[in-house]
This record gives structure tokens, C-alpha cells and sequence, in this order.
């Protein structure tokens, strides 16, 4: 390439990446080349839950070595950066308990195998630190109202708040759960949250679908004292239920919001609301479970009053499953969602592949892949979350591999969100390109302090690919150093490099170029 071409070029940039292509390229058959592909989304949110809870996925088992644990946590992070995740959801208070030193709350029994146990670190701050090195958000997990998976209060450590404040605490289907009816709970659970999100650099507060307990036939959930006490002004049981829902989710956003306005808050309910037979706005569902009657989780409202920033509905179906079908499902959220701030990603099953005989759907290794491509269809869903890590990993009918092989290829920025912040940083400085043994190597400088991470991007001049950067076919890697080498640079071959700077919200600013 003449070294007019390649200033052209470089004049071009601006033009070039997020914008229209140069003039020398404004053919009908290059426009359509240059289609963004569904397949390599520029921003989509991936990610999987990695459960604490009776050793679920981390730690495996309890009595592990601190060393043990770490090498554990951080196979899981490398296993997300392999298959081009962005971030990881770890449970850290799965029994109102802690994997932190929490001021509030015990180190959790799931560490160490006895509640109160010091693992000998800190895991939190372990997991934050480990995560970031490789540009993973780290999405903190919290149960709000599970005290112990048994009834045995007394197994709980003396200085449990459960065990200081017995009246607290229901036990209900083989489990002691805190009454969401109490202030003095609600004020115990937002504040060992908090604890958490002022203490550690976390970038998301998360809950799954516990809140008031899932239905268990024969049993009630005794709160009609706790009713008569606080819950006056509504007429029914069922709608201050909903109301101590409503105002968790209410108070933490406020309390998240006013400590750390970047620090995100999600939720990933049961996937059904309502039954539209139920309620006419419900969705076409014969579901067992809705979240607004049995569990007095009111999502769709909160989605509609923008308490929250982003809600992964759990829809563990397979597409074409007639009480509760994938494909009508997830419109249906699409619907809820539309107008709003709030980001809309999808639970999914991973667990049920070739494992559920729920329908014949989840023994063909396509289904997964089949759900994101119906996502496509949709814009309001940007991205999904796989329950749990461990099944991810275990690659049943090569599922797992089927799904990163068609929708995985590319790194993927994570959607930004501009009702948390919608200014950018400034772009880098001083970017260079040398020829190395290893490859091209670039190093540049940054420019502004809200600088979190940057986004490298490479075009093959040679072989004539001008499109711009309107999907992730031309991003390399995202990451947190200022230097950055291509092992796959071509010899021979002229390359337009671009690094772009991003803010702790994945805002972008514009791109600086270079030739290598």
C-alpha cells in the first residue's frame, strides 16, 4: 500500500469507524458487506452465575486452602474470558452471611465449613481485583431474605443477627428465613448489602428470584402477626407483602445510587409476572408460579418505575414449551422493558441441557443457540446470563460449544447506560504500533481519570476491509493496560489499528488510530 494510501486512510479514521464509510468505498456491494452481523454484536452483556451457595459452583467444597479457593475462582474467570464473556455474577451472601469481613454479618458457613470461619483472606476483595485484571465486571450476588437452608436456629452463630433477634426469623419449608415484614430486617438486609458496595469495587448489587418464598403445599408462612403490627393501609395481606418488596428494591437503589452512582442494580426474577389469564397485561403463560401472587415480587413494576437498571428474567424454558414458551416469553419483556432505562438480558438454562425432561427441546445442543438467535429478533434484549458456571463448563451435548462457536467468536463491549452517565472519556494519547518478534505491538498513553479500560480494534488494509466498527468483527480485546500486542498480525500485511478509551459504564470515546 503506497504511503498516500495509508495517510488517506488515516484522514479517513474519523469517517471510518462509527460512521460512514470513505467515499472510496460507497458501493452497494461494500455497504452490505459492511452490515453489522448479528452474530458479532459490538455491545452485548455475557455472563454466568457462579453460586456459593452449598457449594453450588465456588467455592467446590468446603475446607479447601485459601490458595485452593483462589485457584478455583480464578478458573472461572479464565473460563469466562475464554468464551468472550464480560462479566461474572458471584454469590457472596447466600444465607445472610458473608464472603467478606462484613461489619453486619458472619463469614459464610460455604468457606470454611463452620459460619463464622475466617478463611484466612478475603474473598471479595479477591474476587474484585481478579475479575478487573481481566476486564470482567463483577456483579456481587446477594440472597436478601435466606437465613439457613435448615430450621435449627441454634446452629447459627451466637452472634448471628438471627440468633440476637429470634423474632426475626419464620422457618417455612425446611428453611429460616428472615420476615421481609420487619423494618428492622429490611434496614439489617440493605445494610449489609451496602456494607459491601461501600467497602469493595464492585460494579453490580444483584439478586435472583428469592424474595417472599417460593409456595410449599401444606405450609403457610406466618406473618399475620407482623401484618396486624405494620400493615395497616392495606386492605390485603398479599398487597403489603408486595409492598415490603417494593420498598427493598426502592430503599437500595436509592442507597446504592447515593454511595456509588455507577454501581449498577439487577434482578433475575422468576420469568413470569403473571399468567395472562390472570391479569389481561400478564404474558400467554400457564405457569405454576407468578412472581406478583406468590412470591410478592411485583417485577414488572419495578421495571416500569426504573428501580432498577437491568432485569434477567429466568427463562428456563425451551422455545416452543406450551405453559411457558421461550419465544413468547421473552417479548413479552421486550414489551415491559421498551421506553425505559432499564437493560434487558436473559437467564438461561444451561443446567436442563441434556439433563431436563422438562420437553424433548432440552436433549438437542442447539436449543441454547437457538435462544439467541430468536434474541436477535428482539432489540431490547442485550444480552443473556447461564446458570450455573459449573454446567457452562460441563459442555453437555457440546452445547456450550455450539453456542460459543455461533454467537461467542468476537469480545463484546457491555452495553453502556446512559441514564447512569452518557458523557465519555477522552480519547487515549500518544498511540504507536511497532513491528515485534511477537507481533505488532501498541502502547499509548491515557488522557482522562474516568478512564476504566480500553477497546483495541484492527482492520486489514491489505486485504481491502473498510467497514467500520459497527459490530465486534474488527475488536480484538478489551482490557485494562496501556500496552497491548497483535500475535496474529500477518507479515506482509498493513493494518489499521484503533484504541478507544472506556469509562467504568462502558461509554466510549472516539477512536485514535494507527498503522502497524
Amino acid at each position: 500500500m503506497s504511503v498516500l494510501r495509508i495517510v488517506g486512510v488515516l484522514g479517513a479514521t474519523a469517517g471510518l469507524i462509527f460512521g460512514a464509510l470513505p467515499a472510496t468505498a460507497r458501493t452497494t456491494e461494500a455497504e452490505a458487506s459492511c452490515a453489522a452481523a448479528p452474530s458479532t454484536p459490538l455491545r452485548q452483556f455475557r455472563a454466568s452465575w457462579v453460586a456459593s451457595v452449598v457449594n453450588i459452583d465456588w467455592p467446590s467444597r468446603t475446607g479447601l486452602t485459601a490458595a485452593q479457593q483462589q485457584a478455583e475462582l480464578v478458573g472461572w474467570f479464565d473460563d469466562a474470558v475464554r468464551q468472550h464473556h464480560n462479566a461474572v455474577v458471584l454469590q457472596v451472601r447466600p444465607t445472610a452471611d458473608a464472603f467478606w469481613p462484613s461489619k453486619v454479618e458472619p463469614w459464610s458457613q460455604y468457606l470454611t465449613g463452620v459460619q463464622g470461619g475466617d478463611p484466612g483472606y478475603d474473598p471479595l476483595a479477591f474476587a474484585v481485583t481478579e475479575a478487573h485484571k481481566r476486564n470482567l465486571e463483577l456483579h456481587a450476588w446477594f440472597n436478601p431474605y435466606r437465613v439457613s437452608m435448615g430450621t435449627d436456629l441454634s446452629k447459627l452463630v451466637p452472634e448471628h443477627p438471627a440468633r440476637q433477634h429470634p423474632d426475626w426469623v419464620l422457618p417455612y419449608g425446611g428453611k429460616l428465613y428472615y420476615n421481609p415484614g420487619i423494618p428492622a430486617v429490611r434496614k439489617l438486609v440493605e445494610d449489609a448489602i451496602m456494607d459491601a458496595v461501600s467497602n469493595y469495587d464492585i460494579d453490580g448489587v444483584h439478586f435472583d428470584d428469592y424474595f417472599y418464598p417460593y409456595p410449599v403445599a401444606g405450609q403457610v408462612f406466618d406473618d399475620a402477626a407482623t401484618y396486624a403490627q405494620y400493615g395497616a393501609g392495606f386492605p390485603t395481606l398479599a398487597e403489603w407483602r408486595r409492598n415490603n418488596i417494593n420498598l427493598l428494591i426502592q430503599e437500595l437503589q436509592h442507597r446504592i445510587k447515593a454511595a456509588k452512582p455507577w454501581v449498577k442494580f439487577g434482578i433475575s426474577p422468576f420469568a413470569v409476572w403473571r399468567n395472562k389469564a390472570t391479569d389481561p397485561l400478564g404474558s400467554d403463560t400457564t405457569a405454576g408460579v407468578q412472581t406478583y401472587d406468590d412470591l410478592a415480587a411485583d417485577t414488572r413494576r419495578w421495571v416500569r418505575e426504573e428501580w432498577i437498571d437491568y432485569i434477567v428474567p429466568q427463562v428456563y424454558w425451551a422455545g416452543g414449551f406450551a405453559p411457558a414458551d421461550y419465544n413468547k416469553i421473552v417479548p413479552w419483556w421486550a414489551e415491559q422493558v421498551r421506553g425505559t432505562d432499564v437493560h434487558l438480558y436473559i437467564g438461561q438454562a444451561t443446567y436442563k441441557v441434556g439433563t431436563s425432561t422438562q420437553s424433548p427441546d432440552w436433549s438437542d445442543p442447539a436449543e441454547l443457540s437457538d435462544h439467541l438467535a430468536f434474541n436477535t429478533t428482539i432489540p431490547e434484549v442485550k444480552g443473556d446470563i447461564y446458570f450455573s458456571a459449573k454446567d457452562v463448563r460441563a459442555d453437555r451435548l457440546g452445547a456450550t460449544t455450539l453456542l460459543n462457536s455461533n454467537w461467542y467468536t468476537r469480545p463484546a463491549l457491555i452495553p453502556a447506560m446512559p441514564h447512569l452517565d452518557a458523557r465519555p472519556p477522552l480519547p487515549v494519547h500518544a498511540l504507536q504500533a511497532a513491528k515485534t518478534s511477537t507481533g505488532v505491538r501498541l502502547q499509548w498513553r491515557p488522557t482522562s481519570a474516568d478512564t476504566t479500560s480500553y477497546a483495541i480494534y484492527r482492520r486489514d488494509l491489505t486485504a481491502g476491509d473498510w467497514c467500520p466498527d459497527n459490530d465486534a468483527r474488527n475488536l480484538l480485546a478489551t482490557q485494562r493496560t496501556t500496552t497491548y500486542t497483535d500475535p496474529t498480525a500477518l507479515p506482509g500485511h498493513h493494518y489499521l489499528y484503533s484504541v478507544t478509551a472506556l469509562d467504568r459504564t462502558w461509554n466510549q470515546s472516539v477512536p485514535i488510530p494507527t498503522i502497524g
